[in-house]
């Protein structure tokens, strides 16, 4: 099964309890006028929770994967997965570097997701470019409403 742009659904059990781990993380995040409250989670193939991080949980303007890697700087991620409640932006309105080529520049190799960034700020092409240098990405089914929750101020006004 694939979600409706042909990405494939993951229904490992391990995939979805740390989805809600990152689903955990986006609800803390505080509402921002013009970003989305996103969660993360990198876990090592081995199973083990490396980090967690929140949108803006760290100073500058921060988004969730950004915050989930900056807490583990240096460390080998090679086999490491991204868990995110969002598709990775690739693209920020800020001008900082977009989650995408900091996921690259770790070089993780598998990304799963809950959903697709909605288009309302940007025209987000996350997965896309990152199917396009290797990384295996999959969606966690079933979770889209509980991710897209936190992002009520967005969402609601269009």
């Amino acid at each position: 099964m694939t979600d409706a742009f042909g990405t494939p659904y993951s229904n490992d059990p391990v995939d979805l309890k740390y989805m809600q781990l990152a689903i955990e993380q986006a609800n803390k995040s505080i509402p921002a006028p013009q970003a989305y409250c996103v969660g993360a989670a990198l876990v090592s193939d081995d199973g083990r929770l490396l980090s967690t991080g929140f949108s803006r949980e760290l100073k500058g303007n921060t988004h969730a994967e950004e915050c989930a890697l900056a807490k583990v700087a240096g460390d080998d991620l090679s086999n490491a997965t991204m868990y995110t409640t969002m598709e990775p932006c690739s693209i920020r309105l800020s001008g900082n570097r977009s989650c995408t080529s900091r996921i690259l520049e770790a070089n993780i190799k598998r990304v799963v997701l809950g959903v697709r960034e909605p288009p309302h700020l940007v025209n987000c092409e996350g997965v896309q470019l990152l199917e396009r240098e290797g990384v295996k990405v999959l969606v966690v089914p079933d979770v889209q409403e509980a991710c897209l929750a936190p992002n009520q101020h967005i969402l609601s006004k269009q």
